[in-house]
C-alpha cells in the first residue's frame, strides 16, 4: 500500500517510486501539511515544523492560552476561513446565517485500492498494471455542518500524486461557496523559489515565462469562461537555481476547461503556500442541505531532474492515463490535410475531392472539411448552430462525399464548433433565449457569433442530437471540435438571478455532458480539440481527444516558441502541427521537421502545389511514419532554448529503450563567419555505439551528448537537419 496512516503519530505518508508527501492530523486536530519531496522512508517530518509566539498572530479560541499555535503560521493541508490564517484561503463560504467561516477539522479518513473518480468533471484513471491507492479526509465544520473532502491519488510507479476537493453541506439550510481551491500545498521556505508559468495571447499560446517568488501573491488564472490563450492551467515551483537538467521542481496541473486561478503567496515567514482550482471570479454557487460540489482534479509531480525530469513524468502519465481514445497507442494517427488555408469557406463537393487527389499523392490519409459546410454558411456572420448539411455545397448529400473519398483510399474528417451561435441562423431565430444575453443589453460579438447556454439541458439535449446524426450519416473517421470566442455577457435564462453565479461552471459542467454523449459513444473517431488554436489546451480537454491544435499560427518559427513552451507538460502526441503557406521564406522540408514535433499534416490546397513539391511532401510524410513511434511514444528532450539569443533551436525524442533518436534542429539566425556549432544529444546510453543518418561511421552515446554533432554552416537561413540516431549491437 503506496498510503500508509502512523497511529501514534497521526501522520498520514503518500510514497512513490521516488518521492514521498506527507501530512499529519495535528494539534487541535487540525490537518497540517509536512512534506513533499524526494522519498523519506518511514521518517516522521513533524520535526521540522516549529512554533513560536510570532505576536499578534491570531491563536484558535480552543488553544487556550497558548499562543504559539498560530494557523497564520502553520503549514495547512487546506487553508481555512476566519481561523485567523491570513494568507489566501482555499475555501470561502458564505454560511447558512450569513457569515463568513470555514472551521474545519480532520475528522476521519479512509484508504482504499484503486483510483477514486469524480461523477460530475473528467479525472485521470488507473490502468490494470499500475499500482494506485486512493484517500479520502474529512474535514468537519461542527456549527456550519459542512464537510470537506479531501480526496489524493496515488499512483506509485508514475511518481503522481493528484488531488480533489468535494464540499458537502449536511447542514439544515443552504450555503453558498465563493471560493473553493482543489490544492492547497505550504513549503516552509520558499524564499529560493520561482515560479514558472505558460501565459501567452491568440496566435502566441504558452510562451514560458519564469519569476522569482517575493512577498505578494502572484496569481495566474482564467476569467474568460476556459482556460484560455492568455494562460494554462499548470506552473512549476523550482528551485532559484533548477535547469532543464538539475533542480528541484514542483509541477501543478489543473483538470478544468472553464476559469481557473493559481495563487502562490510568499508570506512574512518566507512560507510559500500554493492554491489552485476554479476562480472566484462570478462563482456563488448554492449547495441546498444534503447537495455536494465536486472540485476539478489537480495533478502534481516533483522531480530533482529539473524541467526535463518534470515534462517527462507528465508525458508518460498523460500518455497514458488522461485519454481512453484508441488513437493514443492502439492506432497510428494518419496524416491528414484540412480545407481552411486551402478553401477557408470557398468550396464544394467537387473542389474537395480535387484537393484530396492531389493530396492522395502527397502521402495523405485523410482530408477534413472544416468550416463552411452547413446551414447557410459563406462567411462568419451566419449560419452556426444549423448543424445540418448544406447541399448547395455538399450537392452529392455528405454520405456520398464521404464514399467519394473513401473510394480513393482516404479517411474523411469533419469540423463542427458546437457551443456557438449566429444571429443569422434557424437556430438563434428559433431560440434566441438559448443565447447566452444580459437581458437589457446588447450582447458581445466575437467573431461575429454568441454563445449557447451550454447549462441548459435542452441545448445540450439539442447538440448531442444533431452532431450524432451527422456523425452517424457516414463513414466519419475524424471530428475537429472547435470554439472561436471567449465567453461574455455569463446569464442563463433559467436560472434564477440568486443563481448566475453558477452560470460559468454549469456551461462547463453541460458542454463536460455534451462531450461525453458525442466523444465517448464514438470510440472509433478520432477527435482534435480547437479553440482558435490553443486557447483550451488542458488536460480536461485532452481527457476526450488524444490531441489538441496548438495555435492558429502555422509560421514554423514561430512554432518553435509553442512546441517548447507545450512541451513542458504536454507530450507532443498532444500537439496538432501542420505545414502551411505560413512563412513564405521558410523551406518546405524546414516546416516539415517543425511539424514532426507534433500530429503533422497540412494546411493547404494541394492542387496548386508542383509535382516536384508533392513528391517532397511524399518524402516527409513517410518520415513521419518511419519516425512515429520515436517522436510518439519516446522521451522529449528540449536541448536549446528558443526564448534566448541563439543561432538555432534543437529537440529530440529517444525511444524509452534508448535504441533510436530523432534529433532536429532549426538554423534561425546565421551569423556571418561565426563560430562553429555544436548540438549535444541527450538521454541516449553512453557506452553504445550510435549511426547517423545509417551513415557507417559510429560514435558513443557518451561523445553525442557530451561533444556534440557539428551543424553545417554553409546553408541557407531556416534550413533544418534531422539526425536519426540508431544504437548498433544489444
Amino acid at each position: 500500500m503506496a498510503i500508509i496512516f502512523n497511529e501514534q503519530t497521526k501522520t498520514i505518508t503518500l510514497h512513490t517510486k521516488n518521492t514521498s508527501y506527507q501530512m499529519k492530523i495535528g494539534n487541535l486536530s487540525y490537518l497540517l501539511h509536512l512534506y513533499y519531496g524526494p522519498s523519506i522512508g518511514d521518517e516522521d517530518m513533524n520535526y521540522q515544523v516549529m512554533q513560536y509566539d510570532r505576536g499578534f498572530s491570531g491563536n484558535p479560541y480552543e488553544s487556550r492560552n497558548a499562543r504559539t499555535f498560530s494557523l497564520d503560521a502553520q503549514p495547512q493541508e487546506f487553508s481555512t476561513q476566519q481561523q485567523g490564517d491570513f494568507r489566501t484561503a482555499s475555501i470561502e463560504v458564505v454560511n447558512t446565517d450569513g457569515s463568513y467561516s470555514y472551521h474545519g477539522k480532520a475528522l476521519d479518513y479512509k484508504i482504499s485500492q484503486g483510483k477514486y473518480q469524480l461523477d460530475t468533471l473528467p479525472c485521470v484513471f488507473a490502468n490494470d498494471k499500475d499500482t494506485a491507492d486512493s484517500l479520502e479526509i474529512t474535514l468537519f465544520d461542527p456549527v456550519s455542518s459542512v464537510k470537506v473532502v479531501l480526496l489524493y491519488g496515488v499512483f506509485e510507479e508514475a511518481d503522481i500524486i493528484t488531488r480533489a476537493v468535494k464540499v458537502v453541506n449536511q447542514g439544515q439550510g443552504s450555503i453558498h461557496l465563493r471560493k473553493i481551491m482543489s490544492v492547497c500545498l505550504d513549503f516552509l521556505n520558499g524564499a529560493d523559489m520561482d515560479l514558472v508559468s505558460l501565459p501567452g495571447r491568440y496566435g502566441q499560446e504558452r510562451q514560458v515565462e519564469r519569476q522569482p517568488m517575493t512577498h505578494h501573491i502572484h496569481a495566474i488564472g482564467s476569467v474568460r469562461g476556459s482556460s484560455s490563450h492568455q494562460q494554462n492551467p499548470f506552473l512549476i515551483l523550482c528551485d532559484r537555481e533548477a535547469s532543464e537538467d538539475y533542480g528541484r521542481c514542483y509541477g501543478f496541473s489543473l483538470m478544468y476547461s472553464g476559469n481557473f486561478l493559481a495563487e502562490a503567496e510568499l508570506d512574512q515567514y518566507d512560507q510559500l503556500r500554493l492554491v489552485m482550482g476554479i476562480n472566484p471570479k462570478q462563482f456563488y454557487y448554492e449547495l441546498k442541505p444534503g447537495e455536494t460540489f465536486e472540485g476539478p482534479e489537480a495533478v502534481m509531480a516533483f522531480s530533482e531532474h529539473g524541467f526535463t525530469g518534470l515534462s517527462h513524468l507528465y508525458h508518460d502519465f498523460y500518455r497514458t492515463n488522461l485519454c481512453r481514445s484508441k488513437f493514443v497507442k492502439d492506432v497510428q494517427r494518419p496524416v491528414l490535410i484540412n480545407s481552411w488555408e486551402a478553401a477557408f469557406m470557398d468550396f464544394d463537393d467537387v473542389k474537395l475531392v480535387e484537393i484530396a487527389k492531389a493530396a492522395k499523392n502527397m502521402g495523405v490519409e485523410l482530408l477534413v472539411m472544416d468550416d463552411g459546410w452547413f446551414g447557410k454558411r459563406d462567411d462568419d456572420n451566419s449560419g452556426l448552430g444549423d448543424w445540418f448539411v448544406n447541399e448547395n455545397k455538399i450537392k452529392c448529400g455528405l454520405h456520398k462525399l464521404v464514399e467519394q473519398i473513401n473510394q480513393l483510399g482516404m479517411k474523411f474528417g469533419i469540423w463542427f464548433e458546437p457551443e456557438m451561435v449566429s444571429e443569422d441562423s434557424d437556430l438563434y431565430r428559433a431560440h434566441p433565449d438559448w443565447a447566452m444575453e444580459i437581458p437589457g443589453r446588447h450582447a458581445v460579438r466575437s467573431r461575429n457569433q454568441i454563445a449557447l447556454d451550454m447549462s441548459r439541458l435542452e441545448v445540450q439535449d439539442y447538440l448531442i442530437e444533431r452532431i450524432n446524426a451527422i456523425l452517424d450519416d457516414a463513414n466519419i473517421y475524424y471530428v475537429k471540435w472547435d470554439i472561436n470566442r471567449s465567453l461574455a455577457d455569463i446569464w442563463s435564462n433559467v436560472l434564477p438571478a440568486e443563481k448566475q453565479g453558477e452560470v460559468y461552471h454549469r456551461y462547463i459542467l453541460g458542454l463536460y455532458r455534451v462531450m461525453d454523449e458525442i466523444i465517448l459513444t464514438h470510440p472509433d473517431i478520432l477527435f482534435e480539440g480547437c479553440s482558435g488554436g490553443g486557447g483550451r489546451y488542458d488536460p480536461a480537454m485532452l481527457h476526450y481527444y488524444p490531441q489538441y491544435w496548438v495555435s492558429d499560427n502555422n509560421n514554423p518559427i514561430d512554432r518553435l516558441k509553442l512546441h517548447y513552451g507545450t512541451s513542458f507538460v504536454y507530450p507532443t502526441c498532444t500537439m496538432g502541427a501542420h505545414i502551411s503557406d505560413s512563412g513564405k521564406f521558410v523551406p518546405l522540408e524546414t516546416k516539415a521537421v517543425v511539424a514532426m514535433c507534433g500530429t503533422f499534416g497540412y494546411e493547404l490546397d494541394a492542387t496548386h502545389l508542383s509535382k516536384k513539391e508533392q513528391e517532397l511532401c511524399k518524402k516527409q510524410s513517410d518520415l513521419f511514419r518511419k519516425y512515429y513511434h520515436i517522436t510518439f511514444e519516446g522521451d522529449f528532450y528540449r536541448l536549446t532554448n528558443p526564448f534566448k539569443p541563439g543561432n538555432m533551436t534543437a529537440w529530440q525524442h529517444v525511444t524509452k529503450d534508448k535504441r533510436e533518436s530523432l534529433l532536429s534542429v532549426v538554423v534561425t539566425n546565421l551569423t556571418f563567419n561565426g563560430p562553429q556549432e555544436y548540438i549535444r544529444a541527450k538521454g541516449l546510453d553512453p557506452k553504445a555505439m550510435y549511426s547517423v543518418n545509417g551513415g557507417k561511421e559510429l560514435h558513443s552515446g557518451s561523445a553525442l551528448m557530451n561533444a556534440g554533432l557539428p551543424i553545417n554552416r554553409e546553408v541557407p537561413e531556416y534550413s533544418a537537419f534531422q539526425f536519426h540516431l540508431a544504437r548498433k549491437g544489444k
